[in-house]
């Protein structure tokens, strides 16, 4: 699935393994006093009965109960970086010195570096199953476990699974105390949640704080719904534990969004639901298998919503579809508004994507979608992510004009099509007025006009006549294709 990336602006998006320890330094946390919890009541009109009070979760409770369950995890290892090696690697030896200098011609060199860094994590199995961030155990050599009562395990990490940011570890030990597992799909949004974990090293932290938000969509090639809350979390809480506030865990700590690399009120939990599934697969296989589509989506914003006759602008619009995978033999088109899938709505494009990750490889799922004004149901049998994939095929290999739109346009030639891989199409010679606001980019091939191939420019008139408001454009520029939307009302 495609995602949106990040703009130029200094707030990134950071895992929270805690990086090289060597000679960092430490960044300074404010230190405040909180007042005790007291009860919250909420405020009661005038002559009505008095409100019933809520009371704050037992945190005191949960942390003294499944606490000694979290584990600090700390890692060894070597990285390579790039760097420059001076005279002074070779004994002050000139003649060493040039010889190398000549061989590389003064490229930076690949070099192994010592790498320390350090996470957190939590026992499932009372004989020693502890799960974790992927990102904390990456490139690790020697992996060390440190529990409550200051026992430490050298860990062997029986899998890990990059696409989820889940792993699995094993240390020799037995009676262990355990977390208790809930269910991510529950929580409800404004729901306190509690989070233990080691940030900056100081181990065995608890912060509390709320679900800000759900299935989370996050601009960094996974298919994760996130868990997004205010719960202070920062490097070295990852992997951590997030509780409800029934002491259950309910999410894995894995990133925060942040101007200066520390905490600001925005961070990010793996639902457990996703976590046990990939941890049960590490467990009974070593490896993780994930579920494929096989398309390309995008939001569905009102412009778009417009063009295709939608009464809202909810659902994943159809790019592109890979040739010969589920999608496709599902009868799956370019222009096609992902509705449901699997029952589930889908509201944002990264609902789907959410679904398909809950799903496993051979599941059958009923897909609800629109198409030219009307829904279509479609059953798609899900693939295997690890298997090869096909090169995206847009299935609206046509091409389109329109005087409202501000496009000057040709047919695309024979030997360009066959460079292009496509059957036919318009190139886009000039472009002013509202495409050229949409982002419509000379060079550009327009393939398709509100999802229905166009194969000449008469027939680009009559569709973009016939619309009121607005047009989606199927669009290819280079590899990739996409819809643009253009307002001609």
């Amino acid at each position: 699935m495609t995602q949106a990336t990040l703009r130029s602006t200094p707030l990134v998006l950071a895992l929270l393994a805690a990086g090289a320890i060597g000679g960092a330094g430490v960044e300074a946390l404010e230190v405040r006093a909180h007042a005790a919890p007291v009860p919250m009541t909420a405020p009661a009109a005038a002559g009505a009965p008095a409100a019933s009070t809520a009371t704050m979760p037992d945190f005191p409770h949960i942390t003294e109960l499944y606490g000694p369950a979290v584990v600090n995890i700390s890692v060894t290892g070597t990285e390579k970086t790039a760097m420059q090696i001076g005279p002074e690697a070779f004994n002050g030896d000139p003649f060493e010195f040039f010889r190398h200098f000549q061989q590389n011609q003064g490229r930076m060199v690949p070099h192994e570096v010592p790498m320390h860094g350090m996470g957190s994590g939590f026992i499932v199995s009372p004989d020693g199953i502890i799960m974790t961030n992927a990102h904390v155990v990456k490139d690790a050599t020697e992996v060390t476990v440190k529990l409550t009562d200051r026992r430490e395990f050298r860990a062997k990490v029986l899998g890990a699974d990059p696409k989820t940011d889940i792993a699995v570890l094993k240390i020799n030990a037995k009676d262990l105390p355990v977390v208790k597992l809930g269910k991510a799909s529950d929580l409800r949004t404004g729901e306190w949640v509690l989070a233990i974990g080691s940030p900056f090293g100081f181990e065995n932290t608890v912060t509390a704080g709320v679900v800000s938000a759900k299935g989370r969509s996050l601009p960094d090639d996974s298919a994760v719904p996130f868990i997004q809350t205010d719960v202070a979390v920062n490097p070295g809480n990852s992997g951590g534990p997030l509780f409800n506030s029934r002491g259950e865990v309910v999410g894995i700590n894995s990133q925060i969004y942040s101007r200066s690399g520390g905490y600001q009120g925005v961070s990010f939990a793996i639902p457990i639901d996703i976590a046990s599934r990939v941890k049960d697969q590490i467990l009974a296989t070593g490896k993780v298998e994930h579920a494929r589509l096989g398309v390309v989506v995008q939001e569905v914003n009102q412009t778009l919503a417009d063009s295709f006759k939608l009464d809202r602008p909810d659902g994943a619009l159809v790019a592109s579809v890979e040739k010969a995978s589920p999608a496709a033999k599902a009868g799956l088109q370019p222009g096609d508004v992902i509705l449901k899938a699997n029952g589930q709505n889908i509201v944002a494009s990264g609902d789907l994507p959410a679904v398909i990750a809950q799903s496993k490889p051979g599941d059958r799922i009923p897909l609800e979608i629109w198409r030219q004004g009307g829904n279509v149901e479609l059953t798609a049998q899900l693939a295997n992510a690890n298997e090869k994939v096909a090169k995206a095929d847009s299935g609206s290999d046509k091409a389109s004009q329109g005087g409202k739109l501000g496009l000057a346009l040709r047919p695309l030639e024979p030997d360009e099509a066959r460079q292009a891989g496509l059957s036919g199409g318009l190139v886009v010679q000039d472009v002013s007025g509202p495409a050229e606001r949409a982002g419509v980019q000379p060079g550009d091939v327009v393939l398709a006009v509100n999802g229905t191939p166009a194969r000449s420019i008469e027939q680009v008139r009559s569709l973009v006549a016939k619309a009121h408001k607005s047009v989606a454009l199927l669009v290819q520029r280079g590899d990739n294709k996409i819809f643009v939307p253009v307002r001609i009302g």
